[in-house]
């Protein structure tokens, strides 16, 4: 097939989801063409079967703001054209799925396009449920030819908001091969000089994500046991997370090492993976660090309850009780022993569920199933 791709070019889920869908797809013979206003993040290499295409935007005095949504449209319009698209596969709702209606709409009269737009949980909890977002979010849900939600969780909140069930589940997945522990890993050495076990937080740092909650957790931690807290990533929150840290004189056994291209290597750099976030449709980082043979001390919020199971390779708690958090990460700190066994459960349970074996078929089923039933 002949895919478009759109995606936000950022270190968010939905663009790490989509980037690697899309190099997935291609070793798998598909052509994939990226759709976006930026080169996506994990993006690292193109080829004759991975391809990207830049939206070029029009400046006009008469804009006050850049026409983004319409620029995109049209872009893909000429894209679906000239390279013989098969389908349109956009990544959050607003305004991807609008852009790509409208392309659809615009060509219709000359080529069939499919487009299947996939939720991952803010365009739908957060911009999708505001009232003034609610009847056009819903209008390009209902206009989608096919409709996926990353998690359970998020089908329901979906379904709740909008009245709209025709949604099909297809989780986030993680390739075993790239993303495994390392018997030697140089980054650790650097990351903690004395050998004391590293506690890791990755993110966008934004607000819902609580990275403070992180350095609160660390904080306790240090009370009754060594270790080095690591935070990959950068967002509004970081210089909030780094005066905690000094408010309570751990900076020195922080460490803030920004947005990072492999986050494999920081994960296989850790022991434990902190995700205190006050929302997740999915928790892709605890999946990711599930396939590193790292527990997951997180919360018990949204999609995370369906990837990690409390007790069994991670620990969850209510949103905001760093007590207990800290509490989980002490036990896992001084038991070698059980840390390496919830680690072991961590990557049987991500492979077994979320390899990328088990989970692009089931994109590669729906793409047919959707070509095949759209109106012609």
């Amino acid at each position: 097939m002949n895919i478009g791709i759109t995606v936000y070019p950022t270190y968010g889920g939905s663009g790490i989801v989509g980037s690697e869908l899309g190099k997935e797809l291609a070793e798998r013979g598909h052509t994939v063409h990226f759709i976006s206003s930026a080169l996506p993040t994990r993006l690292t290499e193109l080829n004759e079967r991975v391809r990207f295409h830049e939206v070029e935007m029009m400046s006009y005095p008469l804009f006050e703001h850049q026409p983004y949504t319409l620029a995109l449209a049209t872009k893909m319009a000429t894209v679906a054209d000239t390279e013989n698209l098969d389908l349109l596969h956009v990544h959050y709702a607003i305004p991807h799925s609008i852009s790509a209606i409208l392309a659809r709409e615009s060509i219709k009269s000359h080529r069939r396009l499919p487009v299947i737009t996939t939720l991952h949980g803010t365009d739908i909890t957060l911009v999708g449920a505001d009232r003034s977002y609610l009847p056009i979010t819903k209008y390009a849900l209902e206009q989608s030819d096919g409709v996926t939600a990353i998690s359970n969780y998020l089908k329901e909140a979906t379904i709740e908001h909008f009245a709209f069930d025709r949604i099909e589940v297809i989780p986030n997945f993680v390739s075993p091969d790239e993303y495994k522990a390392k018997i030697d890993c140089d980054l650790r050495e650097y990351l903690t000089p004395d050998g004391s076990p590293v506690l890791v937080h990755v993110s966008n740092f934004r607000p819902v994500k609580r990275p403070v909650d992180c350095v609160e957790i660390f904080a306790r931690v240090l009370k009754k046991t060594k270790a080095r807290l690591v935070m990959v990533g950068d967002g509004s929150e970081r210089t909030n997370c780094i005066h905690r840290a000094r408010c309570l004189g751990i900076a020195d056994q922080c460490v803030f090492v920004g947005k990072q291209a492999r986050i494999v290597d920081y994960l296989c750099a850790s022991d434990i993976l902190l995700l205190p976030s006050e929302q997740e449709s999915f928790g892709l980082a605890a999946l990711e660090a599930m396939a590193c043979e790292l527990p997951i001390i997180a919360s018990r919020v949204g999609g995370l309850p369906e990837v990690v199971d409390d007790g069994e390779n991670g620990f969850l708690s209510p949103v905001g009780d760093v007590d207990k958090m800290a509490d989980d990460a002490v036990r896992l700190l001084t038991d070698k022993k059980l840390r390496r066994q919830m680690g072991r459960r961590a990557r049987e349970s991500a492979i077994s569920r979320y390899s990328t074996d088990k989970i692009i078929p089931q994109y590669i089923e729906f793409y047919e199933r959707t070509i095949q039933s759209a109106p012609r």
